[in-house]
């Protein structure tokens, strides 16, 4: 960084933002195989939070690559600095005072580490959808697999690239026996647990 860079602060506090919004800010980091349901499940805790009237918002990987992250490729290099952009994201939306749900493999365990350092202890929860290799590659929605069994996607993670499993992620659901309703449920009643919404 610069040495003539200085973090401009906000007039508005982020706990002052909390309080307006009546709920803490924090994220909500999905990480899994493809087509272990990231996306969906957390499309299903937007919409609940949404009807319960918290302020969040969504960053998906595949909507980020539209844009902000449009110049990087799937190599390890470029996979990094994608979740590495995405976590400084996701700190300026809790700053705001979201909850700030993020769909990305991230596979690996060192970068969604460093993601969690950026955050203070209670504002970053790793929720990690377990599904089996055989159970995405069935279900495949983008038809990614297959092209990557065919060799025309390289760096594929599960084929040619590792997934790194979470060691200790806040919450764990297994994807491929509950439903995404149910998974939604699930997460929501985590959060409201813990006293987060």
């Amino acid at each position: 960084m610069g040495k003539n860079i200085v973090w401009h602060p906000s007039a508005v506090s982020k706990e002052e933002r909390e309080q307006l919004n009546k709920h803490k800010s924090f994220v909500l980091w999905f990480t899994g195989l493809s087509g272990s349901g990231k996306s969906t499940i957390a499309n299903a805790v937007d919409r609940k939070l949404f009807e319960l009237g918290k302020r969040s918002y969504l960053l998906d990987g595949d909507n980020i690559r539209h844009g902000l992250n449009k110049d990087l490729g799937f190599g390890d290099k470029d996979r990094r600095e994608n979740i590495r952009r995405i976590g400084e994201v996701a700190k300026l939306f809790t700053d705001s005072g979201q909850i700030v749900l993020t769909s990305f493999i991230s596979p690996f365990a060192e970068d969604r580490n460093h993601i969690r350092s950026l955050f203070p202890a209670g504002e970053f929860y790793e929720i990690y959808l377990d599904c089996p290799l055989e159970v995405c590659e069935k279900r495949d929605p983008k038809g990614l697999y297959k092209k990557a069994r065919n060799g025309d996607i390289k760096n594929f993670t599960g084929i040619d690239s590792p997934y790194e499993r979470p060691e200790h992620p806040e919450l764990e659901i297994n994807s491929a026996h509950i439903s995404p309703e149910k998974a939604a449920v699930t997460i929501i009643n985590y959060l409201k647990k813990r006293e987060l919404i």
